[in-house]
Parts: structure tokens; sequence; C-alpha cells
């Protein structure tokens, strides 16, 4: 068995060098067990759900209010305007973004889009918004049937925003979710 003092010596690794496979924390909570110390191996508490302290309310638009908003006869633009005009912090997730741009969408539809909306600051779908929606997945009926709106529900709860869709249906028992209304 090499020693890391052997391995320093001879060019390689450090002794003291930080192996990132198995990161040192900078406080380990120690116990004593069978005579040896071991680092407690619970894991750190995820954040909390929204938005950080200070920030006023953000509401998450679904596809359903996107679609009718920026195509065809356009029933929603008018509230979406208004929505607009109050104020009101409106963005759409990356899973509806998703949504919005596999459809069949017109040049025109798109560019309405990215103006209002614009791709890059859509909130991302990442590990948190995963460990929301996988818990959510467990707590509501037709879960299988409804994955999709899942995740779109996990960012909202993730990010602390309200949802606006046309569909209140498939998101009411979704647990904490608020559902904007106009």
């Amino acid at each position: 068995m090499r020693r890391a003092s052997g391995q320093a010596q001879r060019g390689g690794a450090r002794a003291d060098a930080e192996d990132l496979r198995h990161p040192r924390p900078s406080h380990p909570q120690t116990s004593r067990a069978g005579g040896r110390s071991r680092i407690a191996r619970d894991p750190p508490c995820p954040p909390p759900l929204g938005p950080p302290p200070g920030l006023q309310a953000l509401i998450h638009l679904d596809t359903s209010l996107l679609v009718d908003a920026l195509t065809g006869p356009r029933r929603s633009g008018a509230a979406l305007r208004r929505a607009l005009e109050h104020g009101e912090r409106l963005t759409l997730s990356a899973p509806v973004l998703y949504e919005w741009l596999r459809g069949p969408r017109l040049e025109e539809e798109l560019t309405a889009q990215e103006a209002l909306f614009p791709a890059e600051r859509a909130p991302v779908f990442g590990p948190r918004e995963a460990e929301v929606a996988a818990a959510l997945y467990s707590q509501v009926r037709r879960a299988r049937q409804r994955e999709f709106d899942l995740c779109i529900a996990a960012c909202a709860l993730t990010h602390g925003a309200a949802l606006w869709t046309l569909n209140p249906g498939d998101f009411r028992e979704v647990p904490d979710l608020t559902l904007f209304a106009t």
C-alpha cells in the first residue's frame, strides 16, 4: 500500500492535496462509534422552496396560456398584456418552452415569445425541480398520465411562483401550488 507522503516524494500527488472524488467538509460533524470517529452521513437539507426573500411574487405561464395568447385568434392576448402592464413578473419554465417550441409555430409567434419571454431566461428544470416532481408523482392521482404537468408544477413550486394555466383542473390537486387567475 502506498502512502501519501511517498507519492509526494516521488512527484505524485501532494500528501495534503484535496481528493476531488471525496471532498472533506469544512466543518465535519463527527460522532464516536466503535472507538473511531466518522463523519455524520445525514444529507444536507435542500434549500427551501420559493424565491429568495425580498423578491416579489413570480408567475409561471403554462403552455395552454402561451399558445392561447400568442397563436391563432390570441384569445388570451389581452389578459397577458394587462398582466404585463400591471407589472406582474411573468416567465415560462424550460418544460413550457420545450412544449411551445415543439409545436408548429409561425416565425411571428416565435418572435413574440422571444420578445416577451426570452428563452435564455427560462427557469431550468434541474435536480431540485426533478426531486419535487418525483415527490408530486407519488402524491397525485393519475400521475402517470400527467408527468409533464408535474414537471411544470415542480418548476413553479421550486421558484415560489404561481402558475397561470387555462387548464386549472390539471393542476388543482397539486399540493401547495397556487393557480393564478385574472
